[in-house]
């Protein structure tokens, strides 16, 4: 078999990357369980018509097909039976609420890590199949407010707690955006918000012609929607500048006194966790309240690592509406920048805590019984895979970061005679199987920044 072509944008960890990754979805759990959501997981794919009908999406949707399709199937059916796969975990999670509503107990907090796929342009941070990592608040009917203010701070704790820098999310209020848009003269505020969307993309003089051109506003308007979008502020001064661009419209005064509250609420809890960014705009089509994007600092390039928003109507059978807020972490596009760039590493590239040395084959019975000793107390523990000598048995421990090499004395059964070496310090004592104990920092890898 040939090499293998990599193939762009579906990551693949190393084995010490894979540390760090697993250890940073285990801290997400852990505070996500601590503030009372419950995990689910949903399956792969949906139905292509409920994919295409939640935002600007429809180039980015993978779908699924038999290699050998049925007779009569055409081989690019978009028919109400195709599938595709999930480019978030919301939708999902939408249907889910539908089909399980009878056995859920509202408001339902719902955490959600699973893998999502996108047929983008794979580049620094994006990623054609990625992870994500969701915590959502649904409720029947309606939805108390107060549950935006509390995801960002459940947001702004989860990644508090993970060895990167500091993050700060971006806010804003899809009504304050659609009620400007609509008190400046536009049709189509969709087609507005899309626009405005693109702002880091393509920049100011792009967007501006795309708002004359796209969305019909006069050069006036869209001078008046940039200078919106120019607007940011860590307090709630930003609807003073707000209010003095003179447009008027109730939606617009409905919105800027709900991004006030969340943008106060926060800052008496987390200061400094959230700025109001009145560009932040989202590009689905479900959202209808707030709004987040989440950037790592000193990573501002990398652009947003997560956002979401509050939804009223995503989740509907006709008779109860299931409104709901959420936000992601895009744990693939983090962990891609910071281990691209040797920001974040492990203390080793395997579990391994202790390995067992074997003087020759006959002894291998007795190493891995001591083996088995160390693991049966919570102790990472593996044998030598040969009798080499012993240093080159040290040399394999060291090359993979294994902290402890095992020597058995005697041979006798209560491990007399058994020592353990350091082999960073050389330092190296008598042991028992039965009562050694490593230090805390060495049981398990640590993920940290490198010195």
């Amino acid at each position: 078999m040939n090499r293998p072509t990599p193939l762009s944008g579906f990551p693949e960890w190393l084995p010490a990357q894979r540390i760090v990754e697993q250890q940073v979805l285990d801290s997400i759990r852990r505070t996500f369980e601590l503030h009372g959501f419950a995990s689910i997981e949903t399956r792969a794919v949906e139905p292509l018509d409920q994919l295409l009908r939640k935002g600007e999406i429809d180039k980015e949707v993978y779908l699924l097909r038999r290699l050998q399709a049925a007779e009569g199937e055409a081989e690019a059916d978009a028919g109400p039976n195709t599938l595709g796969l999930h480019f978030d975990l919301t939708v999902p999670f939408a249907r889910y609420v539908l089909e399980n509503s009878g056995h859920l107990e509202f408001p339902f907090r719902r955490y959600q890590i699973q893998k999502v796929w996108r047929g983008e342009r794979p580049q620094e941070g994006r990623y054609r199949e990625f992870t994500q990592a969701d915590v959502d608040i649904v409720d029947r009917d309606t939805l108390a407010f107060h549950y935006e203010i509390e995801l960002p701070i459940v947001i702004g704790e989860t990644l508090a707690a993970l060895p990167i820098p500091p993050a700060r999310i971006r806010v804003n209020n899809r009504k304050l955006a659609e009620g400007f848009y609509r008190g400046v003269g536009a049709d189509d505020t969709a087609a507005v918000l899309r626009a405005v969307d693109k702002l880091d993309k393509i920049g100011p003089d792009a967007v501006r012609e795309l708002l004359v051109t796209g969305a019909g506003l006069s050069p006036a308007a869209a001078a008046a929607c940039l200078d919106l979008a120019g607007i940011s502020s860590s307090d709630a001064s930003f609807a003073d500048q707000v209010k003095a661009l003179g447009v008027q419209e109730p939606l617009l005064d409905e919105g800027l006194d709900e991004l006030v509250r969340v943008v106060e609420g926060v800052e008496a809890v987390v200061p400094g966790l959230v700025v109001a960014d009145l560009r932040i705009a989202r590009g689905l089509d479900y959202y209808t309240g707030t709004v987040y994007e989440t950037v790592i600092t000193g990573h501002e390039e990398l652009g947003s690592v997560g956002g979401g928003g509050r939804y009223d109507a995503l989740a509907s059978d006709g008779r109860t509406t299931y409104p709901g807020v959420g936000i992601s972490i895009g744990v693939s596009r983090i962990l891609g920048r910071l281990l691209g760039s040797g920001a974040l590493a492990a203390s080793r590239s395997v579990p391994t805590c202790v390995l067992v040395a074997v003087s020759d084959e006959a002894a291998r019975g007795q190493a891995n019984a001591v083996a088995t000793a160390l693991r049966s107390r919570g102790i990472p523990s593996e044998v030598s895979p040969s009798a080499a000598k012993f240093g080159k048995q040290i040399r394999h421990a060291d090359r993979r970061g294994i902290p402890f090499v095992w020597f058995i004395g005697d041979g006798s059964d209560d491990g007399e005679g058994d020592s353990v070496k350091d082999i960073r310090s050389g330092d190296q004592l008598p042991a028992s199987a039965e009562n050694w104990t490593p230090p805390e920092s060495d049981r398990w890898p640590t993920v940290a920044a490198p010195e």
